[in-house]
């Protein structure tokens, strides 16, 4: 694999270039091309296991770097920053502004169905892809890396701009192999000009409710109480705090 274009929209050489090789080849080619491979030899051959340590090491860097810009910002905020910083939505924005997709090794399969252009496979890569560095010359060359590539989102991320709860309760939900949640407006009270609206987040194992000035804003805050009844384990909450906007 010819690196050298790759290398020079990343802004960095790699002294293995096998490497950057095995960061850059999706499961879908390993399974079009390997006929017969066990899960270890897919593993081995793909980028998958490279996709853990570039997770690891991107959220030591970024929590690394949200402490040092924001002493004195709480651990609730620094992690609500930190999220939305290693965001699928967030990596998969910077892997399209390298040109990542047109780079990785994939199936025909994939491939013709939109595969470079995913989100999923692109933050994927692009985790592979800091593992690479990694591994090549260590965590100082991938801290390096990391604080290059993510140089304007770190910048523009404050603890304001990161209160999405819906996306955080969508990944959580994600990760636990749930379906989306569901927001369903149960009612309206107040004169037109001071509405409170009241919103329901249902999800596969529970439900909550939230309350604020626009449906938005109530949506936002059954989020945010779903996120905790999934953190301490209950069925189901109602939100008693207003949010305002």
């Amino acid at each position: 694999m010819n690196t050298a274009k790759l290398e020079s929209l990343i802004g960095y050489t790699f002294r293995k270039p096998e490497l950057i090789a095995k960061a850059l080849t999706h499961r879908s080619w390993a399974h079009e091309n390997l006929p017969g491979a066990t899960d270890e030899s897919i593993r081995d051959a793909t980028n998958e296991s490279f996709e853990f340590v570039g997770d690891s090491v991107l959220g030591l860097v970024i929590a690394e770097e949200l402490f040092a810009k924001h002493p004195t910002v709480g651990e609730g905020d620094l992690t609500l920053m930190k999220h939305h910083l290693v965001s699928t939505s967030t990596l998969a924005d910077i892997a399209g502004t390298l040109g990542l997709g047109s780079f990785v090794k994939m199936g025909r399969g994939e491939d013709k169905t939109g595969g470079r252009k995913k989100a999923a496979i692109l933050a994927d890569t692009l985790e592979a892809v800091i593992a690479a560095v990694f591994f090549d010359s260590g965590y100082v060359s991938a801290r390096a890396f990391v604080k290059t590539i993510f140089a304007d989102h770190l910048k523009a991320t404050t603890p304001e701009r990161s209160l999405d709860y819906k996306t955080l309760l969508q990944e959580t939900l994600q990760a636990k192999k749930f379906s989306a949640p569901t927001y369903t407006l149960l009612r309206t009270e107040g004169q037109p000009h001071a509405r409170t609206f009241h919103v329901e987040a249902r999800w596969q194992s529970g439900q909550s409710e939230g309350t604020g000035r626009s449906i938005k804003a109530a949506e936002m805050m059954a989020a945010s109480e779903a996120l905790k009844v999934l953190q301490d384990g209950k069925g189901s909450t109602k939100a008693k705090r207003k949010t305002e906007a």
